[in-house]
Parts: structure tokens; sequence; C-alpha cells
């Protein structure tokens, strides 16, 4: 009886010694996963926040910046499906390590084009010329500018090697995040649900998306700090450059974020290595018969290979789990182009520059997402949701934030008043268009080039497209400083002489646009909010309406679908139309189109 006794309390005290050790590891797993998503997530958010800068140092249109953000999704793609099904019969943990490892490596990869291209170079009426502060008027009416009006054009040949598409090597770095990431959702999410609780495991799930929500706040804070520096800071003179961040030539330090967040992913690998293949029995797990024995030996090559194919057939005949890949398809469409676009459109929209855009994003509708989802992961824990009430939970939430984006159409700003492009010259019956050659009396002489864009602010309120367009004469100050006389287009409109100048930079929007964006940002945080209490019970349906050992291939095939058919052509084919309401075209160096300069926010918005 005593030695029985004691083979009991013996048998007691291991059996809580192997409960105690398998939480303290799927613990210390779960803290490594959560540190990996914010990595990861606040690099995802960084990219979205250099969207803009990235489109006019390459002097590419915003078609190819989707691609380039798509390239992520891509990369997904080719590696998703065999990770989820062959990574989760073997050391998830090293593997979920080494996607981490690939995508710091990707990270810093996605920086280097910026020390292999020579300095940013922007067209402008003043030209630093030397160390002692002189400029160089280059951009004026007068007669003595017009030759050299000519000279930014007249080497395009000779500078066309400098035009090298360096935003491959950005594609390439994106790419290989991609194939990093792969492992970390389905691997992840399948081993903690294999050895939690079932409302443990909704829970850990939502605190992980939480932090995966975080991350994008950290990402668009250091997205509007590097946005606000100049491309170069460090290598030229500040003095040097004459443009504001407000202005559409404007590129901050799109590669400091890159470096910063790639060192930071390259150390969030580093628990994974060290982490068990599987964790030890807990019994009141073993009960629910919550671990698939798969996870305990390693199957041998042939039988994966030969075990896939009934397995995949499994998983593509329930007509559940294929309604849901479908919505999942259309709701990750729509999640992507606002995703990819939202700074653009608060730029264009509200006459924002990138570094404020980004900054107001990050403030308001990230952390209302984190909320949701944080609150979405405690409802699931508390009221035990089943897989009914979290389609019905989910249904709900995107249905109020449909009715939520409705207003959206009302709250945006009128267009520029820009000389021959949205407004005509004083004088002339309709707008001209600035690749015409048909240019009003007041610059006809002046021969200006078409493809310029070195936007002044004339007294009249009106923006021109170049002093040269303004028909200005004569010049005042340096740099930034500069001011621009005796401006024969601006004195069309009934000014005086005296009052015919002109200012570098476009002019303000209407007062009342900067309220109108606190609004629009608020029905944002809203909708965002909204949209996050659902993201919980989207995700573990696709653990629920699925049989257990099918739960990292179920996840793995919804972010294929997703990637493949959202992910990679939404910021493409958004991009293409945004593309179509370009009204101002800049030039590259090989003397092709370049980025959008100033676009038709109406059409846009519409």
């Amino acid at each position: 009886m005593e030695g029985s006794a004691n083979r009991m309390e013996y048998s007691g005290g291991n059996q809580k010694t192997s409960q105690t050790k398998c939480c303290s590891s799927l613990k210390i797993f779960i803290c490594a996963l959560a540190f990996s998503y914010f990595s990861k997530s606040m690099t995802g958010s960084y990219t979205k926040s250099t969207i803009t800068q990235i489109e006019k140092r390459f002097e590419i249109p915003s078609s190819t910046v989707g691609f380039i953000d798509g390239s992520f999704e891509m990369g997904n793609m080719l590696v998703i499906t065999l990770v989820s099904y062959i990574g989760a019969k073997f050391h998830r943990p090293k593997i979920i390590g080494a996607g981490v490892l690939l995508m710091g490596i990707g990270t810093l990869l996605m920086a280097s084009p910026h020390f292999l291209m020579g300095r940013y170079k922007y067209g402008t009426a003043a030209t630093h010329t030397n160390d002692a502060g002189n400029f160089t008027v280059i951009s004026t009416c007068s007669s003595d500018s017009q030759e050299t009006l000519q000279q930014p054009f007249s080497g395009c040949q000779k500078e066309e090697a400098e035009s090298s598409p360096f935003w491959v090597i950005v594609v390439l770095g994106n790419t290989m995040r991609g194939i990093g990431e792969a492992s970390i959702v389905p691997l992840g999410m399948s081993f903690i649900d294999d050895y939690a609780r079932p409302e443990n495991s909704a829970f850990y799930i939502g605190c992980l998306n939480t932090l995966k929500g975080i991350g994008p706040i950290f990402g668009y804070m250091l997205g509007s700090l590097c946005a606000n520096l100049y491309v170069d800071f460090g290598l030229v003179d500040q003095e040097s450059v004459t443009i504001t961040p407000q202005d559409s030539r404007w590129v901050g330090a799109w590669w400091l974020g890159y470096v910063v967040s790639g060192l930071l992913t390259l150390l969030a690998a580093f628990p994974f290595w060290f982490l068990p293949k599987v964790l030890p029995e807990n019994s009141q797990i073993s009960l629910l018969d919550n671990t698939p024995q798969q996870h305990k030996t390693t199957p041998s090559l042939t039988e994966i290979v030969k075990d896939f194919a009934p397995t995949f057939k499994r998983l593509l005949t329930n007509k559940i789990y294929i309604l849901y890949l479908a919505y999942s398809i259309v709701a990750f469409n729509d999640f992507a182009i606002v995703a990819t676009y939202t700074p653009k459109y608060l730029e264009q929209q509200f006459g924002q520059s990138a570094s404020k855009a980004n900054f107001l994003i990050g403030v308001t509708s990230i952390p209302a997402v984190a909320l949701g989802v944080f609150l979405s992961g405690l409802m699931m824990k508390r009221f035990k949701w089943g897989l009914l009430a979290s389609a019905r939970v989910n249904l709900l939430t995107i249905v109020a934030t449909v009715f939520l984006a409705v207003p959206f159409f009302a709250l945006s700003c009128e267009n520029l008043d820009i000389a021959g492009v949205t407004v005509p010259y004083q004088g002339s019956t309709e707008v001209q268009g600035v690749t015409s050659d048909v240019l009003p009396s007041c610059n006809a002489d002046c021969g200006c080039p078409d493809l310029q864009w070195d936007p002044v602010c004339g007294e009249n309120g009106v923006t021109y497209i170049s002093p040269c367009h303004a028909g200005c004469n004569s010049t005042q100050g340096a740099g930034r400083n500069m001011t621009f006389h005796d401006c024969r287009c601006i004195q069309s409109w009934g000014l005086s002489v005296g009052n015919s100048s002109a200012v570098l930079g476009q002019c303000s929007r209407d007062p009342k646009c900067n309220r109108m964006i606190y609004i629009y940002l608020g029905l944002q945080s809203l909708a965002f909010f909204l949209c996050g209490l659902g993201i919980i019970p989207f995700f573990t349906m696709s653990l629920r309406i699925v049989d257990p050992e099918l739960k990292s291939l179920s996840v793995g095939m919804l972010l294929l679908a997703v990637r493949v058919l959202g992910g990679i052509p939404a910021p493409i084919y958004f991009g293409a139309l945004i593309d179509s309401t370009c009204l101002k075209w800049g030039q590259n160096k090989s003397c092709g189109r370049g980025a959008c300069r100033i676009y038709d926010i109406e059409t846009f918005r519409g």
C-alpha cells in the first residue's frame, strides 16, 4: 500500500512536472513568435509607408510600385503550400526560425539600392553649384537662361546608364521576405493550437495578432521619421536642398527604416533554434486529443509525397472550406488595396506630406485595428464562440465596416488650381494640357520644357508648373527662400508688376481641407476597429472547419489563395487605375516617363 502510494505520488509529481514544462516551453514559443510577428508586421507596414518614396526615387509609375509591393506575396506563394504541409511534419520551431532569418536578410537587401545608386537629383529653378552656397537660376523666362533651359534634357542619352532599374533589387529582397514569412503563420498557429487548450488557443492567437497590429504603429512611426529626412542626409549640404517634404519631388530616407527593421528581424530569428520539436505531454491537452501523433515522429520523404495528394483532395472537397476561401479572396483584395495606397490617398486627397500621412495612420487607424483584434481574442475566450458564432461575428463586422466607408466619398478636397492643368491660363478659354505645343501668349516665347515640374505659387493663388511657365523674368534670394518677379502670366490676372511674384512650391490648399482629414481619419479608425473585431474569428474558422491533421495545410492554402488572387494582383491593377488619373508626369534620367507629379484627385477619389 505504501509502495503503491509512493508510485502514485511519484507519477503525480512527474505529471505536474511535465505539465509545467509544457506550459513553460509553450509560453517561450509564444513570446518568440510574438516578437517575430511584431518585427514582420513592422517591416510590412514600413514597406507600405515607403511606397510613394520608392515611386519617386526610382521614377516609376504606381502600377510598378504595386508590383514591388506584390512581390512579397509572390515569394510567399512559391513555398507556402510545401512549407505548410511538409514543415508541419518536421521541427516546426527551427523551420520558423529559418524563415525569420531569411526575412531579415531580404529586408536588408531592400535597402541596398541606396548605396549602389548615385545621389538623388531633381529638376529645380535653383541649382546649388559650389560649397560656398551659390545658386544658379536655370528655369526663368529671361533671355539669359534660354540656353540653360535645354541643358537638363540634352544629356538624356548620356545618363541613360544611370537609370538602371535598381528597383529590381527591392523586388528580390521583398520576395525573400515573402518566402521567409511562409513558415511563420501556418506552422506557428498550428503549433499553438496543438499544445494549448481550445479556449486558450484563440486567446493566444488573439494576442499574437494584437502584437501584429502594434507592429504597424512602430512601422508607420518609423516611416514618418524617415520620410522627414532627406534621402541623402549626411552626404549633401542641407542648404542646397531647395524642396520641402510637402513637395511632390521630395524623397525621404526610405532606406533607413529597412536597415533598422532588418536588424530587428535577424534578432527575432535566434530564439526558435533553441526550442524543442515537440513539447512535453500535458495530460489536460492529451485528454482533448488535441496533439496529433504525426509531430512525435518524422516520416520518410516517400510517405510525405505519397500522402500529399489524398490529403490535398480531402481539403479541397470540403465545401465549407471552399466557400471560406472564396470569401477570404474578396476580403483580401480590399485589404491589400487599403493597406498599400492609404498613405498615397492621404497625400493626394488632403495635401499631406508623406511624413505626416504616415504619422496620422500610425496614431489613429493602426491602434484601432490592434484594439479590435485584442478584444476579439478576449471575447472568443470569454464567450467560447464556436464555428457558427465566429462566422456571424465576422459577417456583422464586415457589413458595419462597409457602411462606415460610404461617407469617404464625400470627404475630400478639390483639385489645386494649376495653370494649364486644372484651370486655364487667364485669357485662355480652356485648359491647354501640359504636353501641348500651344502655350498662352504670356510664356509662348519662353521655350519652357513640357515635361518640367518645378512648381511655384503665384500671388494670385494659382500654382504654375515652373517659373518659366509663369513667365517670370527675374529672381531674388537663394535656395528655398528664392522668389520670382515680373511674372507675365500672373500679371495677366490683372495684378500690377509689383504684385506679380511667385515663390517655390505649390500653393496651400483650402484650410477646411485640413479639418476634413480628421473627420476622415475618425471614421476610418472606427471602421478599422470593427474590422479588427472580426479578424480572430476569421482565422480560427480556418482551424475549426477542417480535421486536426489538416490545420497547417488549411492555413497555408488560405494564405496561398488570398495572395495569388488578392495580394499580388490588387496593388498592380489598382496602381494602374491610379496612374490613369495622373495629370502631370515627371521625367526620368533617360527621358522616359517617370513618377506622377500631380493627380486628378476627384477621379482618384471615385
